[in-house]
């Protein structure tokens, strides 16, 4: 219960409590919580309560509570909880809450690294179908043995709302002779889910998958934009590059790990494959290693919004259905010695699940562009064009739970810069 005026299962209630950084106009950027419609501005809530630790909310990024480890976040959520629901700091917080439509978000993080994983199995066995349709198996001989990922840009990630201009970069269709170079024709979106770092680890150690939440602090939204045309001539022998690094984009609400506890899930590996090497399962991988994140996907045309539209929804998925679990997306990633860093950013890589309308990305829907998609108003889409918005929505929820939103990532496509 709560003095707030929220019904009971409000998205933003003091179940939730995310995390982000904010300003107003003629102010400087620093920590928020977003609290049903309105942010708390938990730094200057903090130093009116007394609260001294609270100075690292004044930081126009999380990093710094971030560094400060698990305990921390825990006592930080403890404190946030007291304040929301003991009727004697309701003058203080009242007086530290705006309305969330007068606040500009920023990146909630300083981003430290960028990886991004290629946990879904679906996804990796159509990506790999598009890409190498003459091979027997779209999975790479590896695949189910570790989670493959790449090291992205970090000083490409930005906040949601971010224009995303259309790349340039080679191209060599099949049926060319040589490359050609110009703007990309086939420009995809990645519908994901980002593990936000906060815990540092040593260089030379790793992180097992029973310690993973330690380091993690929580979880935003990602998409990681992808030029398809590019990719498929770059990406061997050595993965992506130019075809990803150019934008991602990321929520600018985190939603704490704590937050996510009511909805870990079993994680559904298949029998027939076997358990992974013992440094990747451990003892509550499979009863608890998976988070039902719901993960939507929306599309609005320029069309669309010029005319009052409503956005096409392209796809609705879960976490629930990768192959790899964030537990052991973290210990891979540190199991050679590799150090995490405040500010680090994980990604799951697209999350398609079973059907069609799980589908992540338009180049599974449009089975490598071969065939359009027919949309609410009658346009059709094999990859984005140039004023398109992509929408991705994420929740999570279940009998007996409140109701949990990440919120939105969002950005419009511009023309390449000639």
């Amino acid at each position: 219960m709560t003095w707030l005026d929220l019904p009971a299962d409000h998205p933003y209630g003091i179940h939730n409590l995310p995390y982000g950084v904010f300003s107003t106009p003629g102010t400087e950027p620093r920590v928020g919580v977003r609290v049903g419609d309105h942010v708390l501005d938990v730094g200057a809530c903090a130093q009116q309560a007394g609260m001294e630790s609270g100075a690292v909310w004044l930081a126009p990024s999380l990093n710094a509570f971030l560094a400060e480890g698990r305990q921390a976040w825990s006592a930080a959520r403890a404190w946030l909880v007291e304040q929301l629901t003991n009727e004697v700091h309701r003058e203080c917080v009242e007086a530290n809450l705006v309305p969330v439509d007068e606040v500009t978000m920023h990146l909630p993080v300083e981003v430290a690294d960028y990886v991004d994983f290629y946990a879904s199995e679906h996804h990796a066995r159509n990506i790999g179908a598009i890409f190498r349709p003459d091979v027997d198996d779209p999975l790479t001989p590896n695949w189910k043995h570790l989670p493959i990922g790449y090291h992205g840009r970090a000083g490409t990630v930005v906040t949601s709302g971010t224009p995303v201009v259309r790349p340039h970069g080679q191209r060599r269709p099949r049926n060319a002779d040589a490359p050609s170079f110009g703007p990309s024709q086939r420009l995809d979106i990645e519908a994901e889910v980002g593990f936000v770092v906060g815990t540092p680890s040593t260089v030379g150690t790793r992180v097992s998958t029973a310690d993973f939440a330690d380091h993690v602090f929580g979880v935003c939204l990602v998409n990681d934009w992808s030029a398809r045309d590019i990719q498929a001539w770059e990406y061997q022998p050595l993965g992506p590059f130019l075809s990803k690094n150019f934008a991602t984009t990321v929520s600018p609400w985190i939603v704490t790990l704590e937050a996510l506890a009511p909805f870990r899930a079993a994680w559904d590996r298949p029998a027939e494959d076997g358990d992974p090497l013992p440094y990747l399962i451990g003892k509550d991988t499979r009863a608890e290693g998976a988070l039902d994140i719901r993960l939507e996907t929306l599309l609005e045309t320029k069309k669309m919004a010029e005319g009052g539209e409503r956005p096409h929804r392209l796809s609705l998925t879960s976490y629930r259905y990768a192959y790899w679990t964030v537990a052991q997306l973290v210990t891979h990633h540190t199991v050679n010695g590799c150090a995490l860093v405040a500010g680090d950013i994980l990604g799951t890589g697209t999350l398609s699940g079973p059907s069609p309308d799980q589908l992540g990305s338009l180049a599974e829907l449009t089975q490598g562009g071969k065939q359009s998609l027919t949309l609410g108003n009658g346009e059709v889409r094999t990859f984005l064009e140039d004023g398109d918005r992509v929408t991705f929505r994420a929740w999570c929820e279940k009998p007996g739970a409140a109701r949990i939103s990440f919120g939105e990532v969002t950005a419009r496509v511009l023309p390449a810069i000639s």
